[in-house]
């Protein structure tokens, strides 16, 4: 079997920040790395589940690229997110993800999303740590441009 792009990335040169994953005809995966691999630092699954509802509801809701979103979700190994958009231009997904986590990390509201109704594990969730990580990720990325979005080699 052939290796999968996202295992040939030296997970050892790999920092915090942004990162175009890959590129599939019009859709590009952003590798939302919060966390430096293999340093026995990761989201709390509670975080990562609270992160998915508020990054979903927050990037689909937005008026300019919130129709090219089509997915927003938990990486494995819980380093980070990744996100899916379709006929993406960086520099638009680059601020609003910026935005994205500046306004979670002062969510004062209900989780979207969090009901029986709504969510398959609606009560696991952590919006207090969810909100430290997001203030702290933001400080990382917050002067973030496209030539950083490329993985060192």
């Amino acid at each position: 079997m052939q290796t999968i792009a996202s295992f040939t990335v030296d997970h050892n040169l790999l920092n915090p920040g942004i990162y175009i994953s890959r590129i599939d005809g019009d859709i590009t995966t952003y590798d939302i790395r919060i966390f430096k691999p293999n340093c026995n630092k990761y989201l709390h699954p509670k975080v990562s589940h609270t992160l998915e509802h508020l990054l979903a509801t927050i990037l689909r809701n937005d008026k300019i690229i919130g129709k090219k979103i089509i997915y927003v979700g938990p990486m494995g190994c819980l380093t980070g997110m990744y996100l899916l958009v379709r006929n993406s231009v960086h520099l638009e997904v680059i601020s609003k993800l910026q935005e994205a986590f500046k306004i979670i990390s002062t969510w004062d509201k209900t989780i979207p999303g969090y009901s029986k109704k709504e969510c398959g594990n609606y009560k696991f969730h952590n919006l207090k740590k969810t909100k430290k990580v997001s203030l702290l990720y933001l400080e990382v990325i917050k002067n973030t441009t496209p030539s950083d979005l490329y993985y060192k080699k």
